[in-house]
């Protein structure tokens, strides 16, 4: 989940840095925001004409009060959904498949012998099916060997076990905004759906302190850390792996993720991802937080909540996934063009992951918390885009958000030297223009842009090693300890 700001009505900001605590304050007024006072109803924000709405395909499983944003009740908990494989080595689209050897062309043509007809090998290049993957996340949504028909197959079967209540209502119904909503300025074109019930993780689940309570506060981050954690031996080792569960599920959400495909349907699929491999999506209840994950399309900065809409040709999206293992979480996000995309959407991206990018390469032993920022907002002004202030990088581990805070502008701050063995989040958000401002909408977790303009970012877990960097959430096939150079085909859906 995007910053330290998680729960937007339930954090204050640091007096002198003013990036957002992960402390909770009942007194906290959601509606300020670093620099500026958020008086919505008073910006000019006419509505434009809707964009016609796509068909939807499966609908979410959770539901909730139109006037709070919070959900009325919890779904029955779901067990865990049993699905078949499709083929013998193939062990559901959890990214533990097992991948037959390849055939040579001997073999190919032996097979196809009869028929006097040579089988041609596919070398990739060509149009591939809406959950397309690659072997390598370099150029594209890494498959893990599972084939696209299987990783369809499973697909299908999980929207299937998770259909719930939206399945029976129209497509009007799906795209009435809530009740909270109506008399609402919005400062772009996005709009919100339904959102549907929450699922609950089933029994055996290892819970992080706050799954279970009422307001979601961890009672773990009130208390607070002084210092940054040293992470070593074992704990080192459980947090490598929780971080390579969460990549795990964020390439399955993003390879399923296509025009048409909703947030709430994307929710379902990382819902089964994280039961698959009995970790638990970190989001879900963090504050009320209703769902797994945040989907936050076009002028959405963070925190979007999945709903009913349909991603769209054109759209950028973002999806921001954090899971818990064993008593870690692990944080990280990327943004995604749904088809073809225009000029200003992709220089918002590029810019996006060069900030992130111009960052990791100052991760050491030694280097000042407080410096990453001038190296981001310098990425950001050169290109003609705007940092948004209100958010922060963070500590990650045993608390979902702790020290240090990783600000992403510049003459922050900031305290903290970094030292191996630190864990932490670089996550800039970046809005197109020079508008680094941010309002909420009244879901009061929704983050998007004060003048409608989009927003993009990027984000990876670290580890400062006696050298350098490590990557905690780095894409299979990269090397992990740097970020490889930005090619938009590893982005595109």
């Amino acid at each position: 989940m995007d910053s330290e700001a998680a729960a937007t009505g339930n954090t204050t900001k640091g007096a002198e840095t003013g990036e957002v605590s992960a402390v909770p304050e009942d007194s906290h007024d959601p509606s300020q925001t670093e620099g500026e006072t958020k008086e919505d109803t008073k910006e000019d924000a006419a509505e434009a004409s809707k964009k016609k709405k796509k068909k939807k395909k499966a609908k979410g499983n959770k539901g909730e009060d139109a006037e709070t944003g919070i959900p009325e009740e919890e779904a029955e908990p779901t067990e865990p959904v049993a699905l078949e494989p499709a083929t013998a080595g193939y062990n559901g689209v959890t990214g533990r498949g097992v991948e037959e050897a390849p055939k040579d062309e001997a073999d190919q043509e032996a097979e196809e012998g009869d028929t006097g007809k040579k089988k041609k090998k596919r070398r990739g290049g060509g149009k591939k099916k809406g959950g397309g993957g690659t072997s390598s996340g370099l150029d594209g949504i890494a498959n893990y060997g599972i084939s696209d028909e299987d990783f369809d197959a499973w697909c299908q079967k999980t929207l299937e076990a998770t259909a719930n209540e939206s399945e029976k209502m129209t497509s009007q119904e799906l795209q009435k905004p809530p009740r909270e909503f109506w008399g609402y300025h919005y400062s772009g074109l996005l709009r919100p759906a339904y959102v549907s019930k929450q699922l609950k993780m089933p029994e055996g689940t290892l819970l992080p302190d706050y799954a279970l309570q009422a307001d979601g506060s961890s009672a773990c981050e009130r208390q607070g850390l002084k210092e940054v954690p040293v992470l070593e031996g074992k704990d080192l080792e459980t947090m490598r792996k929780a971080c390579k569960l969460g990549r795990e599920v964020l390439d399955t959400a993003a390879r399923f993720m296509r025009p048409g495909v909703t947030g709430d349907e994307i929710d379902r699929v990382v819902y089964q991802a994280c039961i698959d491999r009995k970790i638990y999506p970190s989001p879900l209840n963090y504050y009320r937080f209703p769902k797994t994950l945040c989907v936050s399309a076009n002028e959405v900065i963070c925190h979007g909540i999945p709903d009913c809409r349909p991603c769209e040709e054109g759209d950028i999206v973002n999806l921001d996934i954090s899971i818990y293992f064993e008593g870690f979480h692990s944080d990280l996000n990327e943004t995604f063009f749904i088809g073809d995309c225009d000029d200003d959407s992709q220089r918002l991206v590029r810019t996006a992951y060069n900030a992130l990018f111009a960052a990791a390469q100052m991760i050491r032993p030694g280097t000042f918390y407080r410096d990453l920022g001038a190296a981001i907002q310098s990425e950001a002004s050169k290109n003609g885009c705007a940092i948004v202030t209100t958010y922060c990088g963070h500590g990650v581990g045993k608390l979902f958000h702790g020290p240090p805070k990783v600000p992403h502008y510049k003459k922050n701050k900031a305290v903290g030297i970094m030292k191996p063995g630190h864990v932490f989040t670089v996550e800039p958000m970046l809005n197109l223009g020079g508008n680094g401002g941010d309002r909420t909408w009244p879901d009061n977790w929704t983050a998007v842009t004060r003048d409608g303009k989009r927003s993009a970012q990027f984000e990876h877990t670290f580890l400062v090693t006696e050298t350098g960097l490590e990557v905690l959430t780095a894409r299979p096939g990269t090397d992990p300890t740097q970020m490889p150079a930005y090619n938009p085909a590893m982005f595109q859906r």
